[in-house]
């Protein structure tokens, strides 16, 4: 049933004539932007395809870019499903499924994370290096994963080493302050506890999220490439903890976009076609 749902979704997409595309964008928190430099073909509501989710967030636009890019044609995911919203793993990382099926190959991603690791400033941009798992699940953990890849799935390096290092003489080129550390993504909604906090950077943690790691999962499990970044919208201080504020937030956000969006499109621009 799932490989049947997928193959609906890419019959459908191929009918309007997404085809010829090894690289994938997730415009995710600090690349919406990226979507005016986009060269449409194509916009898809994700309502539209067949099996594909809809998100419930009001902000996140819900639709599927066909175009190009820095001279490079590129599908573009703009929103993403996260757990808290209700959804399984097989349809937080569909989208994922679906970009392989169409034949792609290299993901880039992006986030919204609160930086645990006090050295980095809001409004700042991390490269993901490694991450941790916090999410009560797997994507793989599901009947019938046999039809759908390999299920003992190696996650030793589950960012490709190659793209970070080009990330790096991007930023250094642009110069652009790049960090780098763990992503922990956990389910929330709500935002963590000081005693939270300060459990996640016991563990290792750099900073913590709310996504990305179920998709990564999937992603590395159909052999695809990924790099990926958050941009840090807030400081998780445990000892100085403040109320949420959300007009903040937004404007950290945007902040750290402009960057990484140099970032990304430097990394589309080298991207060899095959």
């Amino acid at each position: 049933m799932m490989k049947e749902q997928i193959e609906d979704s890419v019959r459908f997409l191929r009918e309007k004539g997404i085809d010829s595309l090894s690289l994938g964008i997730v415009l995710g928190t600090g690349l919406d932007g990226l979507a005016d430099g986009i060269e449409l073909i194509e916009s898809i509501a994700y309502s539209e395809i067949p099996h594909f989710p809809t998100s419930t967030q009001s902000y996140q636009k819900g639709r599927l870019l066909y175009g190009r890019l820095e001279g490079k044609k590129i599908l573009a995911f703009q929103g993403r499903f996260h757990r808290y919203e209700g959804y399984s793993y097989f349809e937080i990382t569909y989208w994922v499924r679906v970009f392989a099926a169409l034949g792609g190959k290299r993901l880039l991603m992006s986030n919204a994370a609160g930086a645990l690791n006090l050295n980095f400033k809001k409004g700042g941009v991390m490269l993901l290096t490694d991450h941790l798992n916090l999410q009560d699940g797997s994507p793989l953990a599901l009947k019938g994963m046999e039809t759908l890849g390999e299920r003992f799935v190696d996650m030793s390096a589950p960012y490709a080493l190659e793209l970070q290092h080009q990330a790096l003489a991007l930023a250094k080129k642009e110069k652009i302050e790049l960090h780098q550390g763990v992503y922990v993504a956990v389910v929330g909604p709500q935002l963590e506890t000081a005693a939270e906090y300060r459990y996640l950077r016991l563990i290792g943690a750099d900073a913590v999220g709310m996504s990305t790691v179920p998709e990564v999962i999937v992603a590395r499990q159909l052999g695809l490439e990924v790099v990926a970044f958050s941009v840090l919208t807030d400081v998780c201080d445990p000892d100085h903890l403040q109320p949420i504020d959300i007009p903040d937030i937004l404007a950290m956000a945007k902040k750290g976009e402009a960057n990484l969006i140099k970032i990304v499109k430097g990394l589309v621009a080298q991207t060899q076609i095959d």
